[in-house]
């Protein structure tokens, strides 16, 4: 029993610790440290062939080796565009490259512009 109080009172003791030290610091003094956001993951432009364009239903067939960002192998398949007018520049068997990410669950082509 008297181990489980030490523990406890430990645990208390540090937790007061820190606050005790964010407390003596104060946010002034905090606005000026460099904090380190985490670095973006963008999606890297990625080669790829028009096989299919769907207008209608906002989607593009692409021919594509593997995609790193999103852990997809190379394949043919249809995916979303999230800006439908691109689609206006392409057709049928241009090559293009493209970005893609997973939005809110589905492989969306976030940029595609033919291949110079």
């Amino acid at each position: 029993m008297k181990t489980l109080q030490t523990l406890v009172l430990a645990t208390l003791l540090s937790g007061a610790a820190a606050g005790l030290a964010h407390a003596q610091m104060g946010a002034d003094k905090m606005s000026g440290m460099k904090m380190d956001a985490p670095a973006p993951n963008p999606a890297a432009m990625t080669d790829g062939e028009v096989r299919g364009i769907d207008k209608a239903h906002g989607k593009v067939t692409l021919r594509h080796g593997e995609i790193k960002n999103v852990g997809m192998p190379g394949m043919t398949m249809a995916y979303a565009v999230s800006d439908p007018q691109s689609l206006d520049a392409l057709k049928d068997g241009d090559k293009v490259r493209f970005a893609m990410e997973k939005i809110n669950g589905i492989y969306t082509v976030t940029k595609i512009a033919p291949a110079k």
